[in-house]
């Protein structure tokens, strides 16, 4: 049913403050959060444009509502005051960008200040009522969820005695349809704008989440490098041990001879010396292969382990300790990796350094034995031996100075490195024989080329 208008007054306006009108704040509204929220919104190119969109509905609905009101009113007593507070709604609303999108006390005045200019003029010419749905819109997005509730109230309340102003009769339906209407876009608005919230909390937490896992990395790579350089360390003692401190001793144990058979037995006392010189030489090269590539001097040569270790054999029994044969079992199937290689070369060179300063043997012997897929290197010696169950430090610590006996748990972290196992088989009076195993990588799975450097952490401390 259509409702008249009486002659004289203002057009109808049929209602529509509450169609759409608060799509103002739409999701991505792109302002600052309503107080009390923790969600920091970050700028939204789409927000620009929606913000544009709505001063430019809210100038037109003022435009369109003042022309109408000159059409069918020219030259009333209140057209001055209507036309007045027209501009002057104009300007305050055009501050609003002005003052910033935070929601500071002095945007809460410029709201307060706006919706007062506007009820005046709604009650002057009750078709500006239309400029209701950019204000519903601007409370909802700038004040708090109540006072904003409150506000669309209050607009609500104007426009539908606006409608009752312009209608003949009573109309349930300009009493219920604003109402009902703006009920519904408020409650779409306060959806979409928690919708909004809860992607800006999820991006928040999606970034944290990328800084904690960039932040778990760096520390990771940090612990990973902690865990290489302790790891090499550790390996560049066993070297130093295994060389340059093993020659060092037989020096002195060889000078310290000579001094003592120097005015007796000259003869003698000088061979001390020259074997003293070969085996400084000896370290000589080994240091500066320490310094080129850490690989052991007699493996650099290129004959390969059965020859350094024979070249080992030779170079212990001329010191003038036990008398020391090497023999080789068996034929290798495949070349030796070069890791296998240098432990294994090191390994003996331990052993005989501990057979030549602790055991007090006579002979020994080196007996490298290839089984196909692994390969055994066995050492013994006729000397005193030991009891191995005997707490931590007997064995070829026993005896020794104090800070000695680091070349068992040397050996045992080289085995270990390569996935093998070290053995030792000793009792008082009846000699030691240790005996290192260490498996062979199928060559048909083993990589084309392993590095004679490692720093992988072996299983155990030294």
């Amino acid at each position: 049913m259509r409702r008249r208008t009486g002659p004289g007054r203002d057009g109808p306006a049929g209602g529509a403050p509450a169609d759409g009108g608060p799509a103002d704040s739409g999701p991505a509204g792109g302002g600052p959060a309503r107080p009390g929220s923790s969600v920091v919104r970050t700028p939204d190119p789409d927000a620009r444009w929606l913000a544009l969109l709505l001063h430019a509905a809210f100038f037109l609905l003022l435009g369109a509502s003042l022309a109408r009101f000159l059409t069918r009113h020219p030259g009333e007593a209140r057209t001055p005051w209507v036309v007045g507070l027209s501009v002057t709604l104009a300007v305050v609303y055009a501050l609003g960008p002005v003052l910033g999108s935070r929601p500071t006390p002095r945007r809460f005045a410029w709201l307060t200040g706006l919706v007062a200019v506007w009820m005046v003029l709604v009650v002057l010419a009750p078709s500006f009522a239309w400029c209701a749905v950019p204000l519903f819109s601007t409370g909802l997005r700038l004040l708090p969820p109540r006072a904003a509730l409150v506000l669309v109230t209050l607009l609500t309340a104007f426009v539908v005695a606006a409608q009752l102003r312009l209608a003949t009769g009573f109309d349930p339906n300009l009493v219920l349809a604003p109402p009902a209407v703006a009920a519904v876009a408020t409650a779409v608005l306060v959806h979409v704008r928690r919708q909004a919230d809860r992607q800006q909390e999820l991006a928040l937490r999606q970034r944290e989440l990328i800084d904690d896992l960039v932040r778990t990395r760096r520390e990771l790579a940090a612990t990973e490098r902690r865990e290489g350089t302790l790891a090499e360390r550790q390996r560049l003692s066993m070297e130093i041990h295994d060389t340059l401190a093993q020659g060092l001793s037989s020096q002195r144990m060889l000078l310290q001879a000579a001094m003592r058979t120097w005015d007796t037995e000259p003869a003698t006392a000088r061979a001390h010396v020259r074997t003293a010189a070969g085996i400084t030489a000896r370290n000589l090269a080994e240091a500066r292969r320490f310094v080129h590539d850490l690989a052991p001097a007699d493996l650099a040569e290129g004959d390969g382990l059965e020859a350094a270790l024979h070249a080992l054999a030779a170079r212990a029994t001329a010191t003038g300790g036990p008398a020391v044969r090497c023999h080789v079992e068996g034929t290798a199937r495949h070349p030796l990796p070069d890791r296998v290689q240098s432990a294994l070369l090191r390994i003996a060179q331990g052993a005989l350094a501990n057979v030549a300063e602790h055991a007090g043997a006579t002979h020994a012997a080196l007996t490298l034995t290839h089984l196909g897929d692994r390969v055994v290197l066995d050492v013994a010696d006729d000397g005193r031996g030991f009891a191995t169950d005997a707490p931590a430090g007997g064995g070829e610590q026993r005896g020794a100075p104090a800070g000695r006996g680091h070349g068992l748990p040397a050996m045992r972290a080289r085995v270990r490195q390569l996935g093998g196992r070290l053995a030792v088989e000793s009792a008082p009076g009846e000699g030691t024989v240790l005996s290192a195993e260490i498996p062979l990588p199928d060559p048909a799975t083993a990589p084309a080329h392993e590095p004679t450097t490692s720093v992988a952490a072996p299983e155990e401390p030294v």
